[in-house]
């Protein structure tokens, strides 16, 4: 059973773009996941939700919601549900870091995959007592990717796939309904 559950979380994964970096494949068997000359990158996502931060934060901020917003399954794999250390199905991710309002979570290394240091960090942040603002940001090693225009594209992937994720985020917390999910693309090769 368990390894059914991580086939389907890794055919998830590869269909929102979470499994591989593009353009080449995972590295040489034994060979090490170390980047000797990383590029790193970030894109930052945000939108302002008329609802106060803590109910937003009860709304959508518990670390597998993520799979009601992103539209994707989600499942705690091992811990529990806000605690440091816990990993969820999406990507392995494991919980790093957290406050009232926020988590940061990384993406671990992989086997004959090079460790990009894949992680994000999402956040209410309060504005007025009735309004506050979501902002996701997400900080990545693109530098195995073939040259600067796939480096663009992937970073313009992540935002537009992430900026739906914030806006959905906004819907549930003002009490919406959300819109279909996306069809995924089928014979992508999958990244982190």
């Amino acid at each position: 059973m368990k390894n059914l559950m991580m086939t389907a979380a890794a055919c998830a994964l590869a269909a929102i773009g979470f499994a591989q970096p593009p353009g080449g494949g995972p590295p040489a068997e034994g060979s090490s996941p170390v980047i000797t000359h990383p590029t790193y990158t970030s894109v930052e996502m945000e939108a302002t939700v008329n609802k106060p931060a803590a109910e937003v934060w009860k709304r959508v901020g518990k670390f597998c919601d993520i799979g009601e917003w992103l539209q994707v399954p989600c499942t705690i794999v091992s811990g529990k549900d806000g605690e440091l250390g816990t990993v969820r199905s999406i990507g392995s991710e494991v919980l790093v870091g957290q406050t009232e309002l926020s988590y940061t979570y990384t993406q671990p290394v992989r086997a004959n995959q090079p460790y990009i240091l894949y992680h994000g960090t999402l956040e209410a942040r309060p504005l007025t007592a009735t309004t506050c603002k979501l902002i996701y940001t997400l900080v990545w090693d693109n530098s195995p990717l073939a040259d600067d225009a796939a480096r663009e594209q992937d970073k313009m992937r992540r935002k537009a796939q992430f900026q739906r994720a914030v806006d959905n985020m906004k819907i549930l917390a003002e009490g919406g309904t959300l819109p279909p999910a996306p069809a995924r693309g089928g014979g992508k090769k999958g990244k982190q």
